[in-house]
């Protein structure tokens, strides 16, 4: 059965009250501003299909905004598609917009603070889901909402027509046919946040990959610094230290240990290269950013398996005698990074 509210029924006075009453029954509450002054006019139809509630809305220039406080009046969560039929529309929330001409859509999801803004007046299809019949992560949910969705390719393309039809022809469907079209259309959408978090997926992960890159090339031209830590790298790369540690968990090592593990390997390489002119086990220590020779000698035992002086003693041996072959590689466990 339709549910069909408009202004028409009331007088000018009463029209945007009514219409803020009309707003909170066909789906959530909200604030309602005119972009013009005098009569507002506008009409809803609602009817049933399956779970979903399913809506053609027409009205007069104006702003829905759904506010912290509108949220806690009223939990219910709904996900919400709203297709363009006429006249343009802006959505608003988590701090991005979308905008949708005719034939455009718009998902936004009532759980948090959105803003709808038409500037002009307009006619819209709006289908509400509810959020648990979704069964979808938060994470991927909020990639799609607040967007504009593209209806020129992939499921975009498909789920425009899709629910054009669903709801200029809601009325005339069997409870068991609203249901199955109910699952149809969460499994269009599934698809289509699928879609999108592999999009931004394969960009992020580049975008990962470079930003890893850069950081360990900053590490490496600082090794000699004694303060270089996680604080100082994340604030050269604009970041917090808690997503640099975030970044580095698919590398398989810590910052801290990454740090040591280069510092280690210069050492080494600087020992191992003999001569009658080597360093001295502390100058090479210092020059790669280990302040304590005591600390460096235990660190350096614990990665080798020996101490730094026997080490280069076995590489001048190694360089004396060509036919000896030496190597101890570093190992995988590392002690605590420190300075």
């Amino acid at each position: 059965m339709n549910l069909v509210l408009t202004t028409a029924a009331v007088g000018e006075n009463d029209q945007l009250a009514f219409w803020r009453d009309a707003m909170a029954e066909n789906a959530v509450p909200v604030a309602v501003t005119p972009h013009v002054d005098g009569p507002f006019t506008g009409r809803i139809t609602t009817v049933r299909v399956g779970f979903l509630r399913v809506s053609t809305v027409e009205a007069d220039a104006h702003r829905t905004s759904r506010t912290a406080s509108h949220i806690a009046r009223s939990p219910e969560r709904f996900v919400a598609i709203a297709v363009q039929m006429s006249g343009r529309a802006t959505v608003t929330q988590d701090g991005r917009a979308g905008h949708a001409g005719q034939g455009g859509l718009l998902v936004y999801d009532t759980a948090r603070p959105y803003s709808l803004d038409y500037p002009e007046r307009f006619s819209a299809r709006v289908v509400h889901m509810p959020r648990r019949a979704l069964g979808l992560p938060d994470a991927d949910l909020r990639r799609v909402t607040g967007t504009a969705i593209d209806t020129g390719q992939g499921c975009g393309a498909v789920l425009l027509p899709f629910l054009t039809t669903l709801v200029d022809s809601a009325d005339s469907y069997s409870p068991s046919a609203g249901g199955r079209l109910a699952a149809s259309v969460v499994d269009l959408f599934a698809t289509l946040v699928a879609e999108r978090v592999r999009e931004e997926g394969a960009g992020e992960e580049t975008s990962r990959g470079l930003l890893v890159a850069r950081i360990r090339e900053h590490i490496d031209r600082n090794l000699g610094d004694p303060a270089l830590a996680p604080e100082g790298i994340a604030k050269a790369h604009h970041i917090s230290v808690r997503y640099l540690h975030r970044l580095f968990e698919g590398e398989g090592i810590t910052v801290g240990r990454l740090i040591q593990r280069r510092r280690l390997e210069e050492c080494a390489r600087e020992l191992g290269r003999g001569g009658r002119a080597a360093p001295t086990v502390s100058s090479v220590a210092q020059r790669w950013g280990f302040v304590n020779p005591a600390h460096f000698s235990r660190v350096f035992r614990g990665a080798y398996g020996i101490s730094p002086r026997e080490w280069r003693s076995l590489s001048a041996g190694r360089n004396g005698d060509r036919s000896m072959t030496f190597a101890v590689p570093l190992r995988r466990s590392l002690p605590r990074a420190g300075g």
